[in-house]
């Protein structure tokens, strides 16, 4: 782990764990907090690097998906991940932008910026109205994170 830390400094690896899919922001304030930042700062990192690949997902993610789609050997696992994202993000259908703000909100897997991104492009939500409805439901769930964070530092 220390050669890790002595080629990347913590913040950097805080920013790239928030950048990938699954771990998010949900596992990078608290690795952030492991790493000695304090909760506040580790927040605002595992935001700015959640928020990283969005506007790629929400400009590019449908084109090559149907791209993708062509293609006899990547049709069934785009399906596969197109219909599980809109079975999970039914109330994102219903409610447009404020259904995906509360949809990254939620802290649990599956619920951040990369299934909100997917959602948000499958379901043809503009970018201007997805980008910052994503933003202000990270921003919420980054905030929750990073409470859970400070009480179990303090604790």
């Amino acid at each position: 782990m220390n050669q890790i830390l002595d080629f990347f400094s913590k913040e950097i690896m805080v920013l790239l764990v928030a950048a990938m899919p699954v771990m998010e922001l949900r596992g990078a304030i608290p690795i952030g907090v492991s790493l000695g930042l304090s909760p506040i700062h580790a927040a605002i990192l595992g935001l700015l690097g959640s928020m990283i690949p969005v506007p790629f997902l929400l400009l590019l993610l449908k084109p090559v998906f149907e791209k993708l789609r062509k293609n006899p050997h990547w049709r069934k696992s785009i399906d596969w991940i197109t219909k599980r994202t809109l079975r999970k993000t039914k109330q994102v259908h219903k409610y447009k932008s404020l259904g995906l703000l509360l949809f990254v909100a939620v802290p649990l897997p599956s619920t951040g910026v990369w299934t909100g991104s997917i959602a948000a492009s499958l379901l043809n939500i503009r970018f201007k109205h997805a980008f910052l409805a994503i933003f202000i439901g990270n921003c919420i769930a980054a905030f929750i994170i990073m409470m859970i964070s400070h009480v179990a530092v303090n604790f």
